[in-house]
């Protein structure tokens, strides 16, 4: 018998047509994931909401900060629970909790009170990532997870695109507490349709019924260190774009809070990096077809998407508003596109019952990383502008691909994990 190593895998079972419906529930999770984030985004350039709550340039790093440290917490608790529980329910706890928290921002009266409701809401939005993640999984085939991954994950570019349209008019016409309420109930909506409709893929029902794999096991590999500490280094950058770019237009270019200036030209970035996330999963795909193999494939896609992300560096030195907006765009079409592959990336070394906490575990960094970058970013910005800021979110993703290339190790099933360990 020849050893596991060069055992020819088997055949993968025909994917299920209601891959696609579930992948659509994944996806519009993910915008209202970043709905109810970005909300605070674009509220607090409103007058109303800073005669009611005032926020600094430096308090809104902080909060930022308590989100993200939250968020950092919780990532590594919610995939364990989510891979414990199922996808179903787990799922479904995630979006109760944050539409619940982000409801409660319209009882903040002072930084204190503000700041408890971004913790809750970051505790709460951590858990969507490892429940997509093993959404995937657990319903797409090896060629299908990066483009599958894409498609969830541009929910956030989707976000982001409706924030700044959804936002400013809802503020403008019903004020600023609005936005946070609508938001949040419309999370209770998806959660009813989420628990009628969720069926766990018949082919998943023997891996389902495995061993649970301990947290603790999967912690001290190579893989989970090294991505965990890669994604440190990554995700800050689409978190300052994603929070900080109504404000940069605001104070580095003169967009005043309109519908007519902050919305469309806040979402330049986030439809090119709707556009990434396809272009991402798409790129390895291709790649897969015409025969590469697999590790060396999205390797190659990430390697690509993560240095369009120096783009960050040239924005903050041009004055020209739409040259400004056009290099963001690109940082963050970047950004989706690596992001797409690497959601996949637990999906190809560990069991499918593992594959919420492996994403989880390693977000812990995305968490810390962001925690620790929003609050930098806002004491920079605070005292010395945006330039040291875009120059040190360019060469940060260099770093992060720099991790994965060389410090990850090869992406197939592990061998302390695999069924013949």
């Amino acid at each position: 018998m020849p050893p596991p190593s060069l055992t020819a895998p088997a055949p993968e079972p025909e994917p299920l047509r209601l891959r696609w419906v579930m992948i659509g529930f994944a996806f519009s999770a993910t915008v209202l994931n970043y709905l109810d984030r970005q909300v605070l985004s674009f509220v607090k350039a409103s007058p109303e909401f800073q005669q009611a709550v005032p926020v600094s340039d430096e308090l809104f790093g902080i909060l930022n900060a308590c989100f993200m440290g939250a968020y950092a917490l919780a990532n590594g608790l919610s995939g364990p629970f989510i891979d414990r529980v199922g996808t179903k329910i787990g799922y479904a706890v995630c979006m109760v909790w944050w539409s619940l928290a982000g409801i409660a921002h319209v009882f903040a009266r002072g930084p204190i009170s503000l700041g408890a409701c971004r913790v809750f809401l970051g505790l709460g939005e951590a858990g969507n990532w490892p429940a997509a993640a093993k959404l995937v999984g657990e319903w797409f085939p090896t060629r299908e997870r990066a483009l599958a991954s894409g498609i969830f994950n541009s929910g956030a570019s989707i976000g982001a695109i409706l924030s700044p349209l959804l936002i400013v008019w809802m503020v403008s016409s019903w004020g600023w507490q609005s936005a946070f309420v609508v938001m949040g109930a419309l999370g209770l909506v998806w959660t009813v349709g989420w628990w009628l409709a969720y069926r766990h893929p018949p082919q998943s029902a023997a891996e389902q019924r495995a061993p649970r794999v301990p947290a603790g096991q999967l912690i001290r590999t190579r893989f989970v260190a090294v991505f965990t500490l890669s994604k440190f280094f990554m995700d800050p950058v689409w978190y300052f774009i994603a929070f900080w770019f109504p404000s940069f237009l605001s104070k580095v270019h003169g967009v005043a809070f309109t519908m007519k200036d902050m919305g469309w030209k806040s979402m330049i970035p986030f439809i090119a990096a709707a556009v990434g996330n396809v272009a991402g999963g798409a790129l390895t795909g291709l790649l897969i077809r015409s025969g590469m193999e697999v590790n060396r494939a999205r390797k190659t896609g990430v390697t690509v998407f993560a240095f369009l992300m120096l783009s960050m560096i040239p924005a903050i030195v041009t004055s020209h508003a739409g040259l400004a907006i056009g290099l963001v765009s690109l940082a963050a079409f970047g950004y989706a596109g690596y992001t797409a592959n690497t959601l996949a990336f637990p999906a190809e070394v560990f069991p499918k019952k593992a594959v919420a906490s492996v994403w989880g575990l390693a977000s812990v960094g995305s968490g810390l990383g962001g925690m620790l970058f929003s609050y930098l970013s806002g004491f920079l910005v605070e005292r010395f502008g945006y330039t040291p800021v875009f120059i040190g979110y360019g060469i940060m993703p260099i770093i992060a691909v720099t991790l994965v290339l060389f410090g990850l190790g090869p992406l197939r099933p592990h061998p302390r994990f695999s069924p013949t360990a």
